[in-house]
């Protein structure tokens, strides 16, 4: 986290989601050695110029029995101030039953949230079933509440069309993904550099300024999956310019 946060500092980055620490996606772990308790972790931030936006766990909403393997991250993400803490989708072709059971399952969080006054809510990534545009807005049709991480680079993949789907979804959008990549030459895609693919920046960011929307968007660089690509010191630098362009 000390790295994390030198590497905000020098970037001018306001604000960081963390997957992974110390090479482990276990966070609850990884802090507990570089910072013992909670308490711990909150006195560092409140030295930091960096805020963390959210803890990102692995739990796939729509293929876990509860949300139980969320309670290890919640003291966490109290003390570092996050708003949310990330779930996947998970799940393929969603029936009305999977609908009905994400419903329930995040009711019942609400529900204790409320009874534990916790800061800290949930948010959902487009990563699997969600990155389909009708799945997506079934779901929140079903669930109005739930609040959105659109991985847009996802969504996009899949051959939505990102206006249509932000008409659908723009009031539950709490939080941005974006990556870029190009075609590989086999019918797949392989993630780049920012600004070295395909992926229509400047139409997403016409699109968030045109609503005069204020979220928060992260770079998702997926070196611990990718080896193959360049730093993340590399992936920022290009992905300023990138944004700039965009803005242009």
């Amino acid at each position: 986290m000390h790295e994390v946060a030198d590497l905000a500092e020098r970037h001018g980055i306001e604000a960081v989601e963390l997957r992974a620490l110390s090479a482990t996606l276990d966070l609850p772990t990884a802090l507990a050695a570089e910072f013992g308790e909670p308490s711990g972790l909150a006195t560092f931030l409140s030295r930091q110029k960096v805020r963390v936006a959210a803890l990102n766990t692995s739990i796939r909403l729509f293929e876990a029995a509860d949300l139980s393997g969320i309670e290890p991250f919640i003291s966490w993400a109290e003390a570092a101030g996050a708003g949310y803490l990330r779930v996947f989708d998970g799940g393929n072709r969603l029936s009305e039953a999977d609908l009905e059971q994400a419903a329930d399952m995040l009711d019942a969080w609400q529900a204790m949230r409320r009874s534990r006054r916790l800061n800290v809510d949930l948010m959902i990534e487009t990563h699997d079933a969600l990155a389909d545009f009708d799945q997506l807005v079934a779901f929140v049709e079903r669930v109005p509440t739930a609040r959105i991480l659109w991985d847009t680079h996802h969504t996009w993949a899949r051959g939505t069309d990102i206006e249509a789907l932000w008409r659908r979804i723009a009031g539950n959008v709490v939080h941005l993904h974006v990556k870029d990549s190009a075609p590989d030459g086999s019918g797949r895609r392989r993630y780049v550099l920012p600004g070295q693919g395909d992926f229509p920046i400047a139409r997403l960011v016409s699109l968030l300024r045109s609503n005069a929307c204020r979220l928060p968007i992260s770079l998702e660089w997926e070196r611990h999956w990718h080896p193959e690509l360049p730093p993340l010191e590399d992936a920022l630098r290009a992905a300023r310019t990138w944004w700039r362009q965009g803005v242009l």
